[in-house]
């Protein structure tokens, strides 16, 4: 499923920033970024968002700053190569007649002197693992949150190809004696043309018609769809994670549709096998975007 989230926190001379998001995937892939600074917590923020999250591709970006209104740059005086300009410039004077005067606007020019270090250095270990993972959990509420919303819209839609579904395999039950009958008679009047006037033979057209079905016996396969519908609306009334469950149950009920379309000899049935597997392409669709 989609979703985003977004938290931040300061403290300490530096703000954390963290954003989520995420889109579907049959499988859980994390993509995380993290600063040089925070590298050591990778693990635990990786266990974190496993621990929040079951599907789909994450991706999580964490970034620090300086707090509000501090610039993005800091800068560090070497003092120790500045004394060794100054202790050389003085020696240098004192042999040369010039004095031991040195400027400090000099020595601040002198190369390795005034160091300018990106934030992220400055803020190496200014940032403990107890603050990034409050940072970071409420990222993860937030796109929670999103992702709730858009599972609660495609369970309603789920809910309506649920009934969609049950509805052709009541229709098949239903059309099945007719297709019997509607055999029944096709096969009366094959014969009647072939033989014309002479007399039927009533029981070897009731033998044709009993083996026509049972090869045609689609009963097992109802039953075994009307258990898998049953499971699968208690799974949708259920909530949480069950798009995993859901991918098996959907391959089941794909399965004994195709089953029955094979054995369905009749176009009434055919078409409601094709208009059920069209359903449930429908359904699959939709729950491998379900957590």
């Amino acid at each position: 499923m989609t979703g985003f989230g977004r938290a931040e926190a300061g403290g300490d001379g530096v703000a954390v920033t963290v954003e989520a998001r995420s889109v579907n995937h049959r499988h859980l892939d994390i993509a995380l970024r993290l600063p040089r600074a925070l590298g050591a917590f990778e693990m635990d923020a990786r266990r974190l968002i496993q621990a929040r999250l079951e599907r789909g591709r994450i991706d999580v970006s964490v970034q620090l700053g300086p707090p509000p209104g501090q610039s993005t740059q800091q800068i560090r005086i070497d003092t120790a190569l500045a004394a060794q300009y100054i202790e050389q410039a003085r020696a240098l004077g004192r042999a040369t007649g010039l004095g031991d005067e040195v400027p400090l606007a000099w020595v601040l020019e002198r190369p390795g002197v005034v160091v300018r270090m990106e934030d992220s250095e400055t803020t190496a270990g200014a940032i403990a693992w107890p603050a990034l993972a409050d940072v970071l959990g409420r990222a993860l509420d937030e796109l929670v949150t999103c992702r709730t919303t858009e599972g609660d819209a495609l369970a309603a839609e789920l809910r309506a190809q649920h009934a969609a579904l049950r509805a052709q395999v009541d229709l098949i039950a239903a059309r099945t004696p007719a297709a019997l009958a509607r055999y029944q008679e096709r096969l009366r009047e094959r014969i009647g043309a072939l033989l014309g006037e002479v007399v039927l033979d009533e029981g070897r057209i009731l033998t044709e018609v009993a083996i026509w079905a049972e090869k045609t016996d689609v009963r097992e396969e109802l039953t075994r769809l009307a258990a898998h519908l049953e499971q699968l609306a208690l799974l949708l009334d259920k909530g949480g994670s069950v798009g995993r469950p859901l991918d098996f149950l959907i391959q089941e009920l794909n399965r004994e549709v195709n089953t029955t379309a094979s054995k369905a000899d009749d176009l009434e049935l055919s078409q409601s096998a094709l208009a059920a597997k069209g359903i449930i392409e429908k359904m699959r669709e939709q729950a491998q975007n379900l957590e």
